[in-house]
């Protein structure tokens, strides 16, 4: 495990023997995520698309599951694209013959794409809208009734809280629909699956998280200089998904004010360059 994923909390054993489903797990926040529940002996599945090595983005299925199992989890490394109903169907039920079950299913898989409505084409719309709302919809119909069997069921998207003001529509209108998509989606499940037991919450950074995204979509490697590390959103799924008796559910939360209210105050060490810890960007959809 390299340094710029080493989280920072300490575990408390609570997901030993659970199942995460994670989405994209194979490298940036899915992986980090993995990694931290694999510390707590959880049982992860590593569901992404990344089977061989890309020559610009480190990691794969079998490299985090070796990791994984390095850190003290097991690992069940799944080839599986969010869009394909018929191979995440197989792919659920794959997890819950190998582990007993399925506890947590995380929407981490993304697409991103910062364009308005004129310069984007059809293609990339579609991809967005399909890997980030239609995914998490896809997910949680598949997964529940494997989660309505745990005893701590979750459903984790890592999406923003609705923020509708036209500054964050106008620039990017398609990327936003999808995101937001995530968020009611969410809002919605957590309604529908209350009575069920299972939470449902989303997740989002306070800041930039220095991920393939922000080099390759957002901007550049520069950024990270204002960015966190993974391990922040990794410490504060966490911190979710040992949460109990639906505390949770229906909330839109912040990394940064989740981990300030289960006492982590200090949060220097997450920054990517801790020299520039008060001087980090602000994530999309946030206001400063």
């Amino acid at each position: 495990m390299t340094e710029e994923y080493l989280t920072l909390t300490d575990n408390t054993g609570a997901l030993k023997g659970k199942t995460i489903f994670i989405t994209g797990a194979s490298r940036g926040i899915g992986r980090a995520i993995a990694l931290k529940c694999a510390a707590d002996g959880a049982n992860i599945v590593i569901a992404a698309k990344s089977a061989e090595p890309h020559p610009k983005l480190p990691g794969t299925i079998y490299s985090v599951a070796s990791e994984v199992e390095a850190a003290g989890g097991r690992a069940l490394a799944l080839q599986v694209d969010v869009r394909d109903e018929q191979r995440v169907a197989e792919a659920m039920a794959q997890a819950a013959e190998q582990f007993g079950g399925i506890d947590a299913v995380v929407n981490n898989a993304g697409a991103i794409n910062l364009t308005n409505v004129e310069s984007t084409p059809p293609k990339r719309y579609d991809l967005m809208q399909s890997i980030n709302s239609r995914a998490v919809y896809l997910t949680a119909h598949l997964a529940m009734p494997y989660l309505k069997q745990s005893a701590n069921g979750h459903i984790l998207s890592l999406s923003p809280p609705l923020n509708l003001q036209p500054k964050w529509l106008g620039p990017f209108a398609p990327y936003a629909l999808s995101k937001f998509g995530m968020t009611i989606l969410s809002m919605g499940l957590a309604e529908e699956l209350r009575e069920a037991g299972i939470s449902v919450t989303t997740l989002w950074p306070r800041t930039l998280v220095a991920t393939a995204a922000i080099e390759f979509a957002v901007g550049n490697r520069e950024m990270f200089e204002q960015s966190r590390k993974p391990a922040v959103m990794a410490d504060a799924a966490y911190e979710i998904l040992i949460t109990e008796n639906g505390a949770l559910t229906g909330s839109q939360l912040i990394d940064e004010e989740l981990l300030g209210e289960r006492g982590v105050t200090d949060l220097t060490d997450y920054a990517h360059n801790p020299a520039m810890a008060d001087q980090l960007a602000v994530d999309l959809f946030l206001e400063p």
